[in-house]
């Protein structure tokens, strides 16, 4: 009898431990923030592929989460001081690695869009022009190659930041920069009529950079961050991830963009 109990009094321990070893995922209200990108999200249609992201995250979850839009700085401002716990489709450098953990669940390459009547052919010529100016979204960061592009013009004095695409495009179309950092998510305003007209895609040499769910390490433990990369793994072995990018993509390139 008494080895009876211990058997079941080691089975209850063991139920208990298992316990406190998953995170408490929805013990407080969470925050997501989305920002207006291309394909990634539309706020005039409310639809995108990191609202669809989003919104399968919160499913599985369970959890009270909600999602608020802001611009890219700030999202990252506020991810950095824990006022923030996620966001989507980010990619990290040596500083976001300090305050700022990741799931990985797309990879994608980023091309220089330049106008025809630049003249250029490769980011050298773009580099080389000094009456050229890059256009950029305030506060992103993009490969490596494309980086010393942006941070060389910005030295130079030959950048113009804006907060979103929209305006950037107006600035390529009004000739008052030369050229723009594109990735596939732009590729629909890209292939209007007007733009194309007008533009050429230059490829860098770069190769794809990952991109991910955004969590703040101020506001979310170790653990917790764990707990949430195992929910985006699920989504990409189930397929769920893929029939999303689907939705907005070829499948050959959606295919391309979340088998990495």
């Amino acid at each position: 009898m008494t080895k009876y109990y211990i058997t079941i009094l080691l089975i209850a321990l063991s139920m208990l431990g298992n316990a406190h070893a998953a995170p408490p995922l929805c013990s407080r209200p969470l925050t997501l923030a989305l920002h207006e990108h291309g394909l990634l999200y539309s706020a005039n249609l409310d639809e995108g592929i990191d609202k669809d992201v989003a919104d399968e995250l919160i499913k599985r979850s369970g959890c009270k989460v909600t999602v608020s839009l802001m611009s890219r700085d700030r999202i990252w401002q506020l991810i950095e001081s824990g006022a923030l716990d996620f966001s989507l489709s980010g990619i990290t450098n040596d500083a976001r690695e300090k305050f700022a953990g990741f799931a990985w669940y797309f990879s994608n390459k980023y091309y220089l869009l330049v106008r025809n009547d630049s003249g250029i052919h490769s980011q050298a010529d773009f580099e080389n022009n000094s009456q050229l100016q890059l256009g950029v979204i305030r506060s992103f960061r993009y490969s490596q190659s494309a980086n010393l592009l942006v941070d060389k013009m910005q030295v130079s004095g030959r950048l113009s930041q804006a907060s979103g695409l929209t305006p950037l495009y107006q600035l390529l179309m009004n000739n008052q920069i030369q050229g723009m950092i594109i990735e596939p998510f732009d590729y629909p305003v890209v292939e209007e009529q007007a733009i194309r007209n007008v533009t050429t895609i230059v490829a860098f040499s770069d190769p794809a950079v990952p991109h991910g769910l955004i969590m703040s390490k101020k506001s979310l433990s170790v653990a917790e961050q764990n707990a949430w990369r195992s929910i985006i793994d699920s989504m990409r072995k189930d397929g769920t991830m893929l029939r999303i990018f689907q939705k907005y993509f070829k499948p050959e390139l959606a295919k391309q963009l979340v088998d990495f």
